[in-house]
């Protein structure tokens, strides 16, 4: 039972096990690609709905196809009932729980139920895409002791999530950089959620499966968890000048900074810069640019570490962007699962295309085979 000449990639690091049209990743260049597009091309000129048809379709639209697409997602915004009520009976649960629990229950009210079939796959996808951020905020005014807000079919993706969120209406701005954080969280390759979604696709389970496991995934905080980390750290730090020692102090623990490194970029993380200016500006206009200036006291503690490969990630910026708006931490994770909704029905998408049990191997290293001793001769 020797193990000594099989190579063990611990957390299946670099090992390949499918091909994929979805995204490429440079990690040394700092290079992120979303069907060939480069993500500042779509961060600065795309909308989350245009970058959805792009995903999905693999595709740009044309205005009609977008039209139409839009359209199919506005109507889906809804939640059953019968969901709603089984927010209410878990509302002290942490919302990532209420949203994995929310979303397998959608299952059993989709008109598409028991059908697998790739056509049904995507109108289901796409409904869960425009549900989820109803069950977000759902749960939101029902755990604070309120009605929720309902959908309306007459706001963007972006603009409606803020609307139900905060029960008015955002001003364009706004609307703009939660719709670009969207964007800059669709998709990113075969990161562990979306790897967990494909591997219970490739067991033949249908996209409700799929998705909440992704979901489970995503909550841990060693994947999901930057944005609210951040947070943390800023409102720790209390002051820009207090940033310099806050860092020096973590990285004498041999703790970690949060909201630098990643697990494939040894490079700028090519999405975070378009979230900087937005936290700058959203800072200064609510009257608390102390949150950017800390943010910037930061990354300049931080700079001798940049040519070990330690550079700011996406998550870096959102939990400011999220803080400003008024969002409770505990609710920037469900974020993060609303704009990856696009990507983890491409995953699923793809998955299916050319289906396959995923099943790696463990080396074993225990016992060789040993005699059995009955109980009464133990």
């Amino acid at each position: 039972m020797t193990t000594d000449k099989i190579d063990i990639h611990r957390g299946l690091a670099d090992v390949y096990f499918d091909r994929t049209e979805s995204s490429f990743i440079d990690g040394k260049e700092g290079t992120l690609l979303y069907r060939g597009y480069n993500i500042h091309d779509l961060a600065e000129k795309s909308t989350f709905e245009e970058t959805s048809y792009l995903l999905i379709h693999g595709k740009l639209p044309t205005r009609s196809e977008l039209d139409a697409f839009d359209v199919d997602l506005r109507s889906s915004r809804a939640i059953p009932d019968q969901v709603v009520e089984i927010i209410r009976a878990i509302k002290d649960s942490h919302p990532m729980d209420v949203l994995r629990t929310a979303t397998s229950a959608l299952s059993s009210f989709d008109p598409d139920a028991g059908d697998n079939s790739p056509e049904a796959t995507l109108r289901k996808g796409l409904r869960l895409t425009s549900q989820v951020p109803t069950i977000v905020t759902t749960h939101y005014a029902i755990r604070d002791g309120r009605e929720p807000v309902a959908p309306r079919n007459d706001l963007s993706h972006a603009a409606n999530f803020l609307y139900m969120f905060k029960g008015e209406e955002c001003d364009e701005d706004t609307n703009q950089l939660m719709d670009k954080d969207f964007i800059l969280h669709a998709e990113h390759g075969s990161n562990a959620s979306s790897f967990t979604a494909r591997v219970v696709v490739g067991t033949n389970a249908d996209i409700h499966g799929a998705i909440t496991a992704g979901i489970a995934a995503l909550s841990g905080p060693s994947h999901g968890g930057a944005a609210e980390g951040v947070m943390k750290m800023a409102l720790e730090i209390g002051e820009p000048e207090n940033a310099a020692q806050y860092v020096k102090d973590v990285l004498a623990r041999r703790d970690r900074v949060m909201g630098f490194g990643h697990r494939v970029y040894r490079a700028e993380d090519p999405r975070a810069r378009h979230l900087k200016a937005g936290v700058k500006r959203l800072s200064e206009e609510m009257g608390q640019p102390k949150w950017y200036a800390i943010l910037e006291a930061v990354i300049e503690a931080m700079k001798p570490y940049a040519r070990r490969g330690i550079h700011v990630n996406v998550d870096f910026f959102a939990g400011v962007i999220y803080y400003l708006n008024g969002i409770p931490e505990d609710l920037f994770v469900p974020i993060f699962a609303i704009g990856r909704m696009p990507g983890w029905v491409l995953q699923v998408l793809e998955q299916q295309e050319n289906n396959i049990l995923l099943r790696p191997r463990l080396a074993y290293v225990g016992p060789e085979e040993q005699a059995y001793v009955p109980i009464a001769d133990r």
